[in-house]
């Protein structure tokens, strides 16, 4: 009898499931990996749960081990943590980070999987995706010693940035969103806050996160002459309209685009994704990432969880799923 798995698919949009699956023993270069916890982006994430992924980004969008098809029936996440107990000899036992969908256990690449330094507890390491994706976005923003520099969105990506930034040298961080509640979030992150209306103008850079129109267009408003916005934001298939006649053209602005999919060209020569997980992992070291994590559930509950993120009834920047310890890897 094939040994099994439990994972959780889209069944159409707006509608989840659980559903079983087959696991194989790890081959020659592969690892089996027990769940422990996994994180549910509420950007992508619940974009993907609402049917909201434009056709022509069907393939763009696929994640690394992604079954189905967009809108569904589609198994889809890539924010897991577990810990390996069979294939490559020197990773097992290890706790490790992979792009995976939520599932009990899997089979995959030991060259898919990073593994959480010692002093990183599993919970937290969930956010590697999101920190990677942070670093990759500073890299491309390169911002300097004593910028001065908003990050428009506090949600899970921008929080992130906003810690990175909080790093850099003589650097003022303001995070900025409309809800005033994230407030205590950008203290515990150790930057300033501010509501759109409220937050600094003449900037030197703007770190757009929000995935809306409207941050988008604050996020050029609040920059000074010849400043950059980054823009990290996934905007799916919703039109994106800003008013460029202002100071747009006068001051010399520009958007830039970041994308976590391929290593930001400054640093591509010289670093590969291996690197940027490895980095990312390392940096997650930092207990002030806790304060990104505001709620938890159990695997078994995710079909009832996922309407309620995406709908934003269940307010939450980043919500962990647990997994039973007690359980299997796999049953026979």
């Amino acid at each position: 009898m094939a040994a099994r798995a439990r994972a959780f698919w889209v069944r159409e949009p707006g509608r989840g499931e659980i559903r079983p699956v087959d696991l194989r023993d790890p081959g020659p270069g592969e690892v089996l990996v027990r769940a422990v916890a996994s994180g549910v982006s509420r950007g992508t994430e619940t974009l993907v749960f609402r049917g909201g992924v434009p056709v022509d980004q069907y393939d763009v969008m696929r994640a690394p081990f992604q079954e189905g098809a967009f809108p569904g029936p589609v198994k889809y996440g890539y924010l897991s943590v577990g810990v390996v107990e069979a294939g490559e000899a020197a990773l097992v036992g290890r706790t490790v980070f992979c792009l995976h969908p939520h599932q009990t256990a899997y089979v995959v690449p030991a060259a898919a999987v990073g593994v959480v330094p010692d002093d990183v507890p599993a919970r937290r390491a969930v956010l590697a995706g999101c920190v990677e994706t942070a670093v990759n976005a500073l890299w491309d923003a390169r911002p300097l010693v004593g910028d001065r520099v908003a990050v428009v969105g506090a949600g899970m990506v921008g929080a992130c940035v906003a810690r990175l930034l909080a790093g850099v040298p003589g650097a003022e961080v303001w995070l900025v969103d409309v809800d005033p509640a994230r407030e205590k979030l950008a203290t515990d992150l150790g930057v300033r806050f501010a509501t759109p209306d409220e937050a600094p103008r003449d900037l030197d850079l703007t770190l757009h996160a929000s995935g809306t129109a409207a941050g988008l267009q604050v996020s050029l408003d609040l920059l000074g002459a010849e400043g950059t916005v980054t823009d990290l934001s996934w905007y799916g298939d919703t039109p994106v309209t800003l008013r460029l006649g202002g100071s747009f053209h006068s001051s010399r602005l520009t958007i830039r685009a970041s994308q976590v999919g391929r290593v930001a060209p400054v640093r591509s020569a010289r670093r590969t994704t291996a690197d940027r997980l490895a980095l990312a992992l390392s940096l997650l070291a930092d207990p002030a990432y806790d304060a990104l994590l505001t709620g938890e559930s159990a695997f078994a509950e995710l079909p009832d969880l996922m309407p309620r993120l995406a709908s934003g009834d269940l307010p939450a920047i980043c919500h962990t799923i647990t997994y039973d310890r007690e359980e299997p890897a796999c049953s026979r």
